[in-house]
């Protein structure tokens, strides 16, 4: 196992974590993005399953948000302002009238401070960040760490931690868009995903949380025994159309079992189980990804892949009983996402 460093121009540093089995994730400390990782197919050929820029200054002025750690607030806030012990914070409308992602100076525009591990089992890679109270229109002074670790088990682990000095809303995620078939030769149509959840969030036409819980059974959100995502893409649902047809929803997770997701492509034979700690995601099949973005493999198009942004929901800001993302300063935010590459 290694890790390699390469200087890149605008003080960047790009890290590539290697394996023993032929598996490798490089990132940047510019939003902490992956933008590749390299990973076996059933015959060994080693291909990269997520989409990046080939300019890495394209990453710069990206709308997609390609691999990048997502905070303060990962997800959408309705009309971009929130109520919190009694005074409403005022935020960056940076879709619409509402706010996405932390705005456009987030995590993902942010230079992190790294330092790499290497130890028996795995290398990683740790990025460091802080942000002062007022940042972004947010309360608190944050201090946030992202681990990415590679095992010889091609378990690619990413553990956030975060603390603050005053109550904030804060919930971290990775917006890497995935797809198995390798350097984007098909679209995520034919994936076979699975997930452990029974209900969705609702929303409505500007893609914000309408506070209502619906059930996925019967409907093409119920994943729970697998399905192509092609039915979904496809169908004339109301929710998929809304949004774009094709999915940009909050699942919440059941717990059921270890694995909350399953991802299945079936040519290449690679398997992508994720597990999380986190109450549950938001699956995105980049319904509204333009043609034509130069990427490390086939150009870019819309359904060109899938993000599972392990997550709680900022909805629960306008909307009680949904998993909560308000962090106080005598507690430490703590999650771990696991992704494991196999095949079959």
């Amino acid at each position: 196992m290694n890790i390699t460093e390469k200087n890149l121009p605008s003080n960047w540093k790009e890290f590539t974590l290697t394996n023993d089995n032929g598996m490798s994730i490089s990132l940047v400390n510019y939003g902490g993005i992956i933008t590749r990782i390299m990973v076996p197919d059933r015959h060994g050929h080693a291909e990269n399953v997520v989409l990046g820029y080939k300019n890495p200054n394209d990453y710069k002025t990206d709308s997609n948000f390609f691999g990048a750690i997502i905070g303060r607030v990962a997800g959408r806030i309705k009309d971009s302002s929130f109520e919190l012990n009694g005074k409403v914070y005022h935020l960056e409308s940076n879709e619409g009238s509402h706010h996405i992602h932390g705005g456009s100076h987030g995590f993902h525009q942010v230079l992190w401070k790294t330092e790499t591990h290497q130890e028996t089992g795995h290398v990683a890679v740790k990025l460091t960040h802080s942000t002062k109270d007022g940042d972004g229109g947010y309360p608190g002074n944050i201090s946030a760490s992202v681990t990415y670790r590679l095992t010889n088990e091609n378990e690619l682990i990413l553990d956030y931690t975060a603390v603050t000095d005053q109550p904030t809303p804060l919930t971290l995620t990775n917006h890497s868009y995935f797809n198995l078939s390798g350097e984007a030769k098909e679209t995520v149509h034919q994936h076979d995903v699975t997930i452990d959840s029974h209900r969705y969030l609702e929303l409505d036409d500007d893609l914000i949380p309408t506070g209502s819980i619906l059930e996925a059974a019967n409907t093409p959100f119920d994943f729970r025994h697998g399905r192509r995502l092609h039915e979904g893409i496809t169908s004339r649902n109301e929710q998929t159309t809304c949004a774009g047809n094709g999915y940009d929803h909050y699942f919440l997770f059941g717990h059921t079992r270890p694995e909350s997701v399953v991802v299945k492509e079936a040519t290449s034979g690679r398997v992508l189980v994720i597990e999380s700690d986190q109450p549950g995601m938001v699956m995105y099949t980049s319904n509204n990804l333009i043609n034509g973005l130069e990427l490390t493999g086939a150009p870019s198009r819309k359904y060109a892949g899938v993000c599972f942004e392990t997550q709680s929901s900022p909805a629960s800001l306008h909307h009680p009983g949904l998993p909560e993302v308000i962090l106080h300063p005598t507690e430490r935010y703590q999650q771990r996402t696991v992704y494991r590459f196999t095949t079959e």
